[in-house]
Protein backbone atom coordinates (compact mmCIF):
# COMPACT_ATOMS: atom_id res chain seq x y z
CA UNK A 1 0.00 0.00 0.00
CA UNK A 2 2.72 2.18 0.99
CA UNK A 3 4.67 1.66 -2.33
CA UNK A 4 1.38 2.11 -4.09
CA UNK A 5 1.07 5.39 -2.66
CA UNK A 6 4.41 6.89 -3.33
CA UNK A 7 4.37 5.79 -6.75
CA UNK A 8 1.58 7.92 -7.06
CA UNK A 9 2.98 10.73 -5.29
CA UNK A 10 5.43 10.50 -7.81
CA UNK A 11 3.52 10.43 -11.04
CA UNK A 12 1.45 13.54 -9.88
CA UNK A 13 4.47 15.15 -8.83
CA UNK A 14 5.84 14.59 -13.02
CA UNK A 15 2.33 15.70 -14.18
CA UNK A 16 2.74 19.16 -11.93
CA UNK A 17 6.20 19.69 -12.50
CA UNK A 18 7.30 17.68 -16.11
CA UNK A 19 10.61 16.62 -14.09
CA UNK A 20 11.32 13.20 -14.03
CA UNK A 21 11.36 11.00 -10.13
CA UNK A 22 15.18 10.47 -11.47
CA UNK A 23 15.60 14.30 -11.68
CA UNK A 24 13.98 15.34 -8.23
CA UNK A 25 15.93 12.70 -6.14
CA UNK A 26 19.62 13.75 -7.74
CA UNK A 27 18.60 17.43 -6.97
CA UNK A 28 17.42 16.35 -3.41
CA UNK A 29 20.73 14.46 -2.54
CA UNK A 30 22.57 17.49 -4.03
CA UNK A 31 21.13 20.15 -2.10
CA UNK A 32 21.00 17.65 1.04
CA UNK A 33 23.88 14.97 0.47
CA UNK A 34 26.60 16.67 -0.60
CA UNK A 35 26.23 15.61 -4.72
CA UNK A 36 27.31 17.51 -7.47
CA UNK A 37 26.72 17.78 -11.21
CA UNK A 38 30.06 17.47 -13.18
CA UNK A 39 30.55 18.69 -16.98
CA UNK A 40 29.04 16.18 -18.66
CA UNK A 41 25.60 16.59 -16.18
CA UNK A 42 26.04 13.24 -14.37
CA UNK A 43 25.73 13.06 -10.60
CA UNK A 44 28.93 12.00 -8.62
CA UNK A 45 29.39 12.18 -4.78
CA UNK A 46 31.19 14.93 -3.49
CA UNK A 47 33.93 13.62 -1.45
CA UNK A 48 33.72 16.33 1.94
CA UNK A 49 36.26 16.21 4.20
CA UNK A 50 35.33 16.64 7.70
CA UNK A 51 36.02 19.89 9.44
CA UNK A 52 39.56 19.88 11.09
CA UNK A 53 39.33 19.90 14.67
CA UNK A 54 39.46 23.56 16.27
CA UNK A 55 42.77 24.03 17.65
CA UNK A 56 42.52 24.26 21.77
CA UNK A 57 43.66 26.79 23.47
CA UNK A 58 45.59 27.51 26.61
CA UNK A 59 41.82 28.65 27.75
CA UNK A 60 39.98 25.75 27.25
CA UNK A 61 42.19 23.64 29.69
CA UNK A 62 40.58 25.94 32.68
CA UNK A 63 37.52 26.42 34.44
CA UNK A 64 37.80 30.06 34.49
CA UNK A 65 34.26 30.54 35.87
CA UNK A 66 35.49 29.30 39.09
CA UNK A 67 38.31 31.88 39.64
CA UNK A 68 37.50 35.49 40.95
CA UNK A 69 37.82 38.39 38.20
CA UNK A 70 38.70 41.67 37.72
CA UNK A 71 38.44 44.60 35.02
CA UNK A 72 41.82 45.83 34.33
CA UNK A 73 43.63 48.05 31.48
CA UNK A 74 46.65 46.07 30.34
CA UNK A 75 49.79 47.38 27.88
CA UNK A 76 52.62 45.67 26.87
CA UNK A 77 56.40 46.10 27.60
CA UNK A 78 59.96 45.09 27.19
CA UNK A 79 63.21 45.41 29.33
CA UNK A 80 64.60 47.58 27.18
CA UNK A 81 65.31 51.57 27.53
CA UNK A 82 62.04 52.46 26.19
CA UNK A 83 59.83 50.86 28.22
CA UNK A 84 62.58 50.84 31.42
CA UNK A 85 65.06 53.16 30.61
CA UNK A 86 67.46 50.84 30.90
CA UNK A 87 70.15 49.22 28.30
CA UNK A 88 72.02 46.07 28.25
CA UNK A 89 74.98 47.56 29.85
CA UNK A 90 72.98 48.24 32.68
CA UNK A 91 73.11 45.49 35.70
CA UNK A 92 69.51 46.01 36.21
CA UNK A 93 68.53 45.06 32.33
CA UNK A 94 66.04 42.62 32.46
CA UNK A 95 65.42 42.17 36.13
CA UNK A 96 62.02 42.62 37.78
CA UNK A 97 61.40 44.40 41.29
CA UNK A 98 60.94 40.67 42.30
CA UNK A 99 64.47 39.72 41.19
CA UNK A 100 63.66 37.60 38.56
CA UNK A 101 64.40 37.91 35.50
CA UNK A 102 61.86 38.78 32.68
CA UNK A 103 60.88 36.06 30.18
CA UNK A 104 58.15 35.74 27.97
CA UNK A 105 56.96 32.44 28.83
CA UNK A 106 54.44 29.82 29.63
CA UNK A 107 54.04 31.58 32.85
CA UNK A 108 54.99 35.46 31.63
CA UNK A 109 56.66 37.82 33.78
CA UNK A 110 53.81 40.95 34.58
CA UNK A 111 54.08 44.73 36.31
CA UNK A 112 51.23 45.37 38.54
CA UNK A 113 50.49 47.30 41.05
CA UNK A 114 51.34 45.47 44.72
CA UNK A 115 48.76 46.75 46.24
CA UNK A 116 46.43 45.41 43.79
CA UNK A 117 47.63 42.51 42.29
CA UNK A 118 50.67 41.41 45.27
CA UNK A 119 54.30 40.47 43.86
CA UNK A 120 53.90 36.69 43.01
CA UNK A 121 50.54 36.72 41.79
CA UNK A 122 49.41 34.30 39.37
CA UNK A 123 47.02 35.76 37.05
CA UNK A 124 45.73 34.40 34.06
CA UNK A 125 45.19 37.25 31.11
CA UNK A 126 43.06 35.95 28.18
CA UNK A 127 44.98 36.48 24.83
CA UNK A 128 47.73 36.12 26.80
CA UNK A 129 48.40 33.55 29.12
CA UNK A 130 49.58 33.21 32.59
CA UNK A 131 51.49 36.08 34.12
CA UNK A 132 53.14 36.22 37.43
CA UNK A 133 53.33 39.29 38.58
CA UNK A 134 57.44 40.48 39.40
CA UNK A 135 57.41 43.91 38.25
CA UNK A 136 55.87 47.00 39.28
CA UNK A 137 56.19 50.52 37.80
CA UNK A 138 55.69 54.25 37.99
CA UNK A 139 52.81 54.28 35.35
CA UNK A 140 51.44 51.07 36.89
CA UNK A 141 48.94 51.80 39.50
CA UNK A 142 45.43 50.51 40.60
CA UNK A 143 43.50 48.83 37.69
CA UNK A 144 46.65 48.81 35.41
CA UNK A 145 49.19 45.88 34.26
CA UNK A 146 52.35 45.78 32.05
CA UNK A 147 52.30 42.59 29.91
CA UNK A 148 56.52 41.28 29.25
CA UNK A 149 57.24 40.76 25.85
CA UNK A 150 60.76 40.49 24.08
CA UNK A 151 60.41 43.27 21.60
CA UNK A 152 58.51 46.27 21.09
CA UNK A 153 57.64 44.76 17.74
CA UNK A 154 55.91 42.06 19.85
CA UNK A 155 54.19 44.22 21.93
CA UNK A 156 52.31 45.83 19.40
CA UNK A 157 51.56 43.22 17.03
CA UNK A 158 50.27 41.33 19.78
CA UNK A 159 49.32 43.47 22.29
CA UNK A 160 49.04 46.81 21.84
CA UNK A 161 46.85 48.73 24.47
CA UNK A 162 43.61 46.39 25.67
CA UNK A 163 40.57 47.20 28.20
CA UNK A 164 39.80 43.34 29.42
CA UNK A 165 38.71 41.03 32.35
CA UNK A 166 41.88 38.79 34.33
CA UNK A 167 41.86 36.18 36.24
CA UNK A 168 43.27 35.70 39.84
CA UNK A 169 44.68 32.01 39.48
CA UNK A 170 46.41 32.31 42.91
CA UNK A 171 47.05 35.60 45.07
CA UNK A 172 50.96 36.47 46.00
CA UNK A 173 52.49 36.98 48.97
CA UNK A 174 55.19 39.42 47.88
CA UNK A 175 57.79 37.22 47.10
CA UNK A 176 58.93 35.37 43.95
CA UNK A 177 61.84 33.28 43.50
CA UNK A 178 63.07 31.72 40.52
CA UNK A 179 62.68 28.27 41.13
CA UNK A 180 58.87 28.59 41.37
CA UNK A 181 59.08 30.54 37.93
CA UNK A 182 60.89 27.60 36.68
CA UNK A 183 58.77 25.07 38.57
CA UNK A 184 55.70 27.13 36.89
CA UNK A 185 57.10 26.84 33.50
CA UNK A 186 58.04 22.88 33.07
CA UNK A 187 54.38 22.03 34.05
CA UNK A 188 54.49 18.97 32.17
CA UNK A 189 51.16 18.64 31.02
CA UNK A 190 51.09 22.38 29.43
CA UNK A 191 54.40 22.20 27.26
CA UNK A 192 52.68 21.76 24.18
CA UNK A 193 51.36 25.44 25.13
CA UNK A 194 54.51 26.73 25.81
CA UNK A 195 56.30 26.04 22.66
CA UNK A 196 53.18 27.53 21.21
CA UNK A 197 54.81 30.92 23.31
CA UNK A 198 57.95 30.12 23.02
CA UNK A 199 58.07 29.74 18.65
CA UNK A 200 55.78 33.04 18.46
Amino acid sequence: MTILLFCAILTTFHTLTGLEASEFLHGFFRNNSGHHKNAEGSHKLKITKASEPKEMALEDTLDLKKYPSQSVTATGYTAGIESTGKTPNDPGYGVTYSGVKVRRDLYSTIAADPKVFPIGTILFVPGYGFGVVADTGSAINGDRLDLYYNTVDDVYHHWGKRKLKVYIIKKGNGTLKEDTLKRLNNTKTLQVFRQKILDS
